[in-house]
């Protein structure tokens, strides 16, 4: 991973940080959803990491779908244009809805996504996010759970990338500007 590590301007987030983090968002979830068996819904691809540790953190049965959402393309800003490339497999009219994302960034995209899910009438639909970055929020969006609250950076790495790379780092890493400016 040097050669990704090179491209890093500075660790923001360790691993332990954000396991520790985690593992506490997995017990809110196992407090709040006892009982209730929720549907967690994860935007690919950035949240499937975030994901995947918060299902083992969590000690309550749940179901999990994911959603292909793009607004980006390959840049580094929202066309704020949403498009749906997947949807859910899951019916969750009546069921208890709990979205996670990796980043809510402009909010724009997850905006929509809110909308849609609610109009599908679950018995509740809420947010976690990973991370929160307000300083870039052009749609309003009610943020349930936040892991951490961040700068506005790009950020990579524990499932965040840019152009495809550094999902597999497993610190939130701040990008050098030259890597996505060139």
């Amino acid at each position: 991973m040097s050669g990704m590590r090179d491209e890093v301007e500075q660790t923001l987030l360790t691993q332990e940080q954000i396991q520790k983090r985690v593992t506490e968002l997995g017990r809110i979830l196992s407090e709040e959803y006892a009982g209730k068996n929720p549907v967690l819904v994860s935007v690919l691809k950035g949240a499937f990491i975030f994901l995947a540790d918060l299902c083992r953190s969590a000690d309550i049965p749940c179901s999990v779908d994911f959603m292909i959402v793009s607004s980006y393309g390959a840049g580094t800003e929202t066309s704020g244009k949403v498009k749906i490339i997947k949807d859910l497999d899951t019916v969750i009219q009546g069921r208890h809805v709990i979205v996670i994302e990796d980043i809510v960034d402009s909010g724009v995209t997850l905006s929509h996504i809110l909308a849609m899910l609610k109009a599908r009438n679950p018995a509740s639909l809420r947010l976690m996010t990973l991370l929160d970055k307000p300083a870039r929020r052009r749609a309003h969006v009610d943020v349930d759970w936040t892991g951490f609250q961040v700068p506005d950076a790009f950020l990579v790495g524990y499932g965040l990338d840019y152009a495809e790379k550094y999902r597999n780092l497993p610190d939130i890493c701040i990008l050098k500007p030259e890597v996505y400016q060139a």
